[in-house]
């Protein structure tokens, strides 16, 4: 028996409480709505949150088989890699499946990436999806360099060594001419932000893009000493892309 396809399902960034189905519609192509829609197999990193994506989705476009009967398996930061095989198993038996984020594209900081590696190793097909990545809409919006960027996921929450760390990728992006990209616990940010204006060289240029693709998305880009000068950013509790590059 042939194996089915492993499709990298995106999902949105989040949507606003009043029509999110048709906000969604600004997001992910419809294409690639009806092609979820379909899929009877999920490999999810929260499985109450793809449920309500279907349950979305399915306002559109009808689902290929009741919403309850459509397995959703779960894989995040606690699967050992023991677990992988049999998440696989539906596909290699011959069954289309999807593996989704919680938030924008799967395995792009995201656990989902060793899944994919395995459905390589197995001689399954790999197809991605057209969707929402926020790393990559930040790099776009900020106005540093895109030819050369780095995402280094979550710095250090102990402060010397956060800083430490801090001036050793702002070095690198300013020998290497490199964009550094960071994420934090939204109810971190603040912090994350003031220990950037407390490291930082004041040339040093600083993004903060705040809940891209929904309707009060900020992108802001400014020197370090401008920041200094400036009020704090809106972006307690809400998803933000920190972005640095070194002058």
């Amino acid at each position: 028996m042939m194996p089915g396809i492993l499709y990298l399902i995106p999902h949105s960034l989040g949507l606003p409480a009043q029509d999110p189905a048709q906000q969604l519609d600004w997001i992910i192509p419809q294409q690639v709505q009806a092609l979820t829609a379909r899929l009877p197999y999920f490999v999810a990193e929260n499985a109450k949150t793809t449920r309500a994506h279907l349950k979305l989705l399915s306002q559109q476009h009808p689902l290929a088989r009741p919403l309850q009967e459509i397995r959703i398996a779960e894989l995040n930061v606690q699967t050992e890699a023991a677990q992988l095989p049999q998440l696989l198993q539906p596909i290699l038996d011959g069954q289309d499946g999807g593996l989704i984020s919680e938030a924008g594209v799967p395995a792009v900081a995201d656990p989902g990436s060793a899944l994919v590696r395995l459905a390589h190793q197995k001689g399954v097909t790999v197809r991605p999806l057209v969707g929402p990545s926020s790393l990559l809409m930040a790099v776009m919006a900020s106005g540093m360099n895109g030819q050369s960027f780095a995402f280094h996921g979550y710095l250090p929450q102990d402060a010397a060594q956060r800083a430490k760390r801090m001036r050793e990728l702002e070095l690198r992006s300013r020998q290497e001419k490199q964009t550094q990209l960071f994420i934090e616990t939204p109810y971190r940010n603040e912090a994350l932000f003031k220990a950037f204006l407390q490291n930082c060289q004041p040339g040093t240029l600083l993004c903060c893009a705040v809940h891209l693709s929904l309707p009060d998305e900020t992108v802001s880009t400014h020197t370090i000493a401008q920041w200094k000068k400036m009020a704090l950013p809106d972006f307690q509790k809400k998803p933000c892309v920190f972005l640095m590059l070194a002058a």
